[in-house]
């Protein structure tokens, strides 16, 4: 699993760091999401679900 986020896409709402922190953080500097952990959790599929804009690509 390659879990990614696509940037430009990303509205910084932080649903997805409040569901799995242990791959998602936000980034305050640029109010947008960061993958902190690229191979993934067992959460990021319901974090991916979600997100409201699907920014959140699991490959």
């Amino acid at each position: 699993m390659i879990v990614r986020i696509e940037e430009d896409e990303c509205i910084g709402c932080g649903v997805c760091a409040q569901i799995c922190p242990e791959v998602f953080a936000l980034d305050e500097e640029l109010g947008k999401a960061k993958v902190l952990n690229r191979e993934g959790a067992p959460c990021v599929q319901e974090a991916a679900d979600s997100c409201p804009v699907s920014c959140i690509k699991v490959d």
